[in-house]
């Protein structure tokens, strides 16, 4: 029992759970003010990170003094402005090592895209949207268009619904009700349909959104626990929408996406450290993801944890040690 407590306070602090004193203000505040920098702009000043982050011009003057003694932020005395440090370039750099991971997961999303006109992302969740960290797609791709680094709403889109079905439900209930503070527009979308969506993926697997991003786009997703972050991440694919209805999706995509989530479950089971770590141990895993509702399973102990919700049948699976 102790364990499944620490994951899901885990797992609540990932999902943005603010409320319950996970999160240190300040420190929320620092990574957004790092966050400013996304993008194509390099340098900015405290005025435009001030716009950017909705914060007083007094905070962000105090947070990037702050960041920039840490090496965070380096200052330019010329220009009176930031751009971002040394330390949080190595910080990013270390992140991302492990090309042959990184190239095996890509490879995998790869194969997917030369069967179905869309794009395959790979996505992870950053407060209340989602960020492309591995994308692919065949040369016929039509309509989506997104890349590595691109950043996609929680509320409409099928990643974000398949990420908040697959939360624990008291964790998800206290994700929503957080934006339904800081994001309320984006909450009145998400908040009716995530029973629906967790009904989904018990049943089935995976979450669908038919023209909820976009009139023109339909999307598919299947979260996968990540051991690594003790979150989950998720594979997404979007299809125009008239070529690719619901019941389509249901009958062409949704196999090859869920045998997409057994295949990358597996990889970052098997992975030690960070996803983007270039070691892989080869252990036995077992994955959790179903197809016409009937589990499928590999030698060794499922690690996901239990108590959290994510792909299953609608009776519930059991970990190895018993616990649900």
């Amino acid at each position: 029992m102790g364990r499944r407590s620490e994951r899901l306070s885990r797992q609540g602090a990932l999902a943005g759970d603010a409320g319950e004193g996970d999160v240190i203000q300040v420190v929320s505040r620092a990574f957004d003010v790092l966050r400013c920098f996304e993008g194509h702009d390099s340098r900015l000043g405290n005025l435009e990170i001030s716009n950017r982050c909705g914060l007083p011009r007094s905070t962000v003057s105090r947070l990037t003094h702050t960041l920039t003694r840490m090496g965070q932020l380096v200052y330019l005395p010329r220009d009176q402005k930031y751009r971002i440090g040394p330390s949080a370039v190595a910080m990013s750099a270390s992140m991302m090592k492990g090309a042959q991971l990184r190239s095996m997961i890509r490879q995998r999303l790869q194969e997917v895209a030369e069967q179905l006109p869309g794009t395959v992302g790979f996505v992870v969740p950053d407060r209340f949207h989602l960020v492309y960290l591995q994308f692919a797609r065949s040369a016929s791709a039509l309509g989506l268009h997104e890349g590595t680094g691109s950043r996609i709403s929680m509320a409409s889109t099928a990643a974000g619904a398949a990420y908040t079905a697959a939360l624990a439900p008291e964790i998800g209930d206290a994700f929503i009700a957080e934006m339904e503070r800081e994001a309320p527009e984006a909450a009145k979308i998400l908040k009716p349909r995530i029973e629906a969506n967790r009904q989904s993926l018990r049943e089935r697997g995976y979450v669908v959104a038919c023209g909820l991003w976009s009139p023109h786009i339909n999307g598919l997703a299947v979260p996968i626990w990540s051991p690594q972050y003790q979150t989950f991440v998720v594979i997404t694919i979007g299809l125009l929408s008239a070529m690719y209805d619901e019941q389509r999706l249901h009958d062409e995509v949704a196999p090859l996406m869920l045998a997409l989530g057994r295949s990358l479950g597996s990889l970052m089971e098997g992975a030690e450290g960070d996803v983007f770590n270039n070691r892989i141990s080869r252990k036995p895993v077992a994955i959790a993801v179903h197809n016409n509702n009937k589990p499928i399973h590999s030698e060794g102990v499922n690690e996901l944890e239990a108590g959290t919700r994510r792909a299953r049948p609608a009776r519930s699976l059991r970990a190895g040690d018993g616990r649900r």
